[in-house]
């Protein structure tokens, strides 16, 4: 008999202690076994795989641009002339695109800039698998992708705002997919104000998973192609 109210008694004592403590069972003492949030997402193609903006610019020609800052002004950008690569639209292929030349001017392809000056800017796209690949649509400002001009006092300019979505570049007017193994010259241009042009800016790519690549644009017409874009601006 004491020995079965020995046993009783013993039991009753494990179990108090594990009601009281976490370590009883798979899992507990206090270790998660759920993975960590901040996992890894390394692999992404983009050389600069940072958040989009939360600010979009103005694409609908209302507007030059947004005063509030762009959250992402202060990363690290790449220069002028330096691939970047990154995924295609709907995540089909690998693109590598390099900014390749920058023109700063009041009119192109008989169009005069509603804010005062265009930057011109023209980009060679390769398709790099064996996918043909191409870049993400423009969104609203830019943001969830396509292309937009980061001012150096942080506003955020979508391509083609403004009277910009009326130049051409004949040459440099690529669109459409890229077969695998080729490439394309294409062309981004905005229609800035004299402070968002004034010392450059940064020039703001956002891929298809939201991905950026920035690049620093110089303040002054620089590249190898710039007197071509003159020339074929003027024409």
């Amino acid at each position: 008999m004491r020995k079965t109210l020995f046993a009783i008694t013993a039991a009753a004592s494990v179990t108090t202690a594990c009601l009281a403590l976490t370590a009883c069972g798979p899992g507990g003492g206090g270790t998660d076994s759920h993975p960590s949030a901040s996992a890894s997402t390394a692999g992404q193609p983009s050389a600069t795989a940072s958040s989009p903006a939360a600010t979009p610019g103005n694409g609908s020609g209302n507007g030059s641009g947004t005063s509030s800052s762009d959250p992402g002004t202060g990363q690290s950008a790449l220069a002028l002339g330096v691939p970047s690569r990154t995924v295609g639209t709907k995540l089909v292929g690998i693109l590598e695109i390099t900014p390749t030349t920058v023109v700063y001017t009041k009119e192109g392809d008989g169009t005069t800039a509603r804010f005062g000056t265009f930057a011109v800017i023209t980009t060679k796209d390769a398709s790099l698998t064996a996918n043909a690949a191409d870049e993400e649509p423009a969104s609203a400002g830019g943001t969830k992708g396509g292309w937009r001009w980061i001012a150096a006092d942080g506003q955020s300019v979508a391509e083609g705002n403004g009277s910009a979505s009326k130049v051409r570049v004949s040459g440099y007017d690529g669109v459409g997919r890229i077969e695998p193994g080729t490439s394309q010259l294409r062309s981004e241009v905005f229609d800035l104000t004299p402070d968002q042009a004034k010392g450059g800016g940064t020039l703001v790519y956002t891929d298809a998973t939201g991905a950026e690549n920035r690049w620093k644009i110089p303040a002054v017409d620089s590249g190898p192609q710039a007197a071509d874009v003159k020339k074929r601006l003027a024409s």
